[in-house]
């Protein structure tokens, strides 16, 4: 069976303000919960996923959102859909965009460079951050992946 899991309030209130101060790994894997994503999906990325998400919800940051039967646990893939026209958006969701996709596609070893992001002030300091994490992004997943994280948040 598949567990997903999604945020609570209280995972939302520590990713905006850190008042509970998780230490680093529950944080990130706390990042990487999106309601979308099951345990089995967190056993690839993770692999102390099974404690990390059970001190998440022990902690009250996550809940179940639901069980699948393991034939079911694979999503189909969505049909391409016409991209929405972009809304103008604040330097603080630019940069927790920047900063969620960097994770998704890199995992725990973005977990450093992810915590500098979260710490700048404006876009200056955010800048070259995107581009070492652009980089990363190109080791680990490719060029066009590279492209496709430059061409979304440096532009």
């Amino acid at each position: 069976m598949a567990t997903i899991y999604r945020k609570t309030a209280k995972g939302l209130q520590e990713i905006e303000t850190r008042m509970h101060r998780l230490v680093p790994r529950l944080r990130q894997t706390l990042i990487l919960v999106d309601g979308q994503r099951s345990d089995e999906d967190f056993r690839k990325l993770l692999p102390d996923a099974d404690t990390l998400l059970a001190s998440l919800a022990e902690g009250e940051f996550i809940e179940v959102v639901a069980i699948m039967a393991p034939k079911l646990a694979a999503r189909p893939v969505p049909a391409p859909a016409a991209p929405a026209p972009a809304l103008p958006r604040s330097f603080e969701q630019t940069r927790a965009l920047a900063v969620r996709a960097f994770t998704e596609q890199v995992g725990p070893v973005a977990e450093a460079l992810a915590m500098k992001m979260e710490r700048t002030r404006n876009s200056a300091e955010l800048l070259p951050l995107l581009g070492m994490a652009q980089q990363i992004i190109r080791n680990t997943r490719g060029a066009q992946a590279a492209a496709d994280y430059g061409a979304r948040f440096t532009n």
